[in-house]
């Protein structure tokens, strides 16, 4: 029987240094889009797709995200006097369960590939999925959802979340190179981390979602460090190909960078016209800041 995906991993390690001075304090996974921190989007999706426990990967600087997923006695208490029964439904509702939660330290910024192998005491000999929050992904299926159905689809394997990108592009991810392509899944035969445009082997990029089998701790076990003296985590994914199926998945849905100020901007934008309560009034505002341009 197909050993079921329960546990979701969140490197949040990162100092964020391209929104600073925003950042110089915050954690850049707290940073709102709309009114949800990018971090809360990340978890959100977790759980809809049927994650059980959560599993974060901090650094220094980071305790906001774990205050931001913990109970607010006194903040509950002003809104239940005021009678703002909706927001405080939604605020305990937006909690994993109690006892679903771990935090544990990166202490130094290694790379992705560290941050997962600091996650194995946690996640323990079963597969799991790596979620990161700057990658926010608007769609009406869960992109991680997409990713399990897939894998329950082929029975079992490795399923990274892949999408096309400008050739020119390709020095910014890591880069599937393709076999059996049905136009939606597609069979991954290596992979190479920010490869030029000469190099890649297809314009197929890693997205931030992954979902893994636990033999790749074993293979980040040894540290080994490639582009940018990191550990990154597309080296191992590349030697788990000889190990297991592996499978990069074309979701549906849209991407947003929130990793760069303009991609960030525009998930802003997206989400907020999308949103029911809002997008009607807010598509009026973008209107007339475009004409008065």
């Amino acid at each position: 029987m197909l050993q079921k995906v329960r546990k979701a991993v969140f490197p949040v390690g990162g100092l964020g240094t391209r929104f600073l001075p925003a950042t110089k304090a915050m954690p850049k996974e707290m940073l709102p889009v709309v009114d949800k921190p990018l971090i809360q989007y990340a978890v959100d999706e977790a759980r809809a797709s049927g994650i059980e426990e959560f599993i974060f990967v901090t650094g220094r600087g980071k305790v906001l995200i774990e205050d931001h997923f913990d109970r607010s006695y006194e903040l509950e208490q002003v809104l239940m006097e005021r009678g703002k029964h909706s927001v405080l439904e939604n605020l305990t509702n937006s909690l994993p369960s109690t006892g679903a939660v771990a935090y544990t330290r990166q202490q130094e910024p290694q790379g992705l590939g560290h941050a997962v192998w600091c996650a194995k005491r946690f996640v323990g000999n079963e597969p799991f999925a790596v979620i990161l929050a700057d990658d926010l992904i608007l769609s009406d299926t869960p992109c991680l959802k997409q990713m399990m159905e897939t894998r329950e689809q082929k029975g079992g394997g490795n399923v990274i979340a892949a999408m096309e990108v400008a050739h020119e592009h390709t020095s910014r991810y890591g880069i599937i190179s393709p076999g059996e392509d049905d136009g939606k899944t597609v069979e991954v035969t290596h992979l190479v981390e920010k490869p030029t445009p000469e190099e890649a082997p297809s314009n197929l990029a890693v997205i931030g979602r992954y979902v893994l089998e636990p033999e790749i701790f074993d293979l980040l076990e040894n540290q080994s460090r490639g582009a940018g003296n990191e550990i990154q985590l597309t080296d191992a994914l590349s030697k788990l190909l000889n190990n297991s199926p592996f499978y990069g998945l074309r979701f549906d849905g849209t991407r947003f960078d929130c990793g760069d100020k303009l991609g960030f901007l525009h998930a802003n934008l997206a989400f907020a016209l999308a949103r029911e309560d809002i997008g009607k009034d807010f598509k009026e505002i973008v209107r007339d800041v475009s004409q008065s341009l």
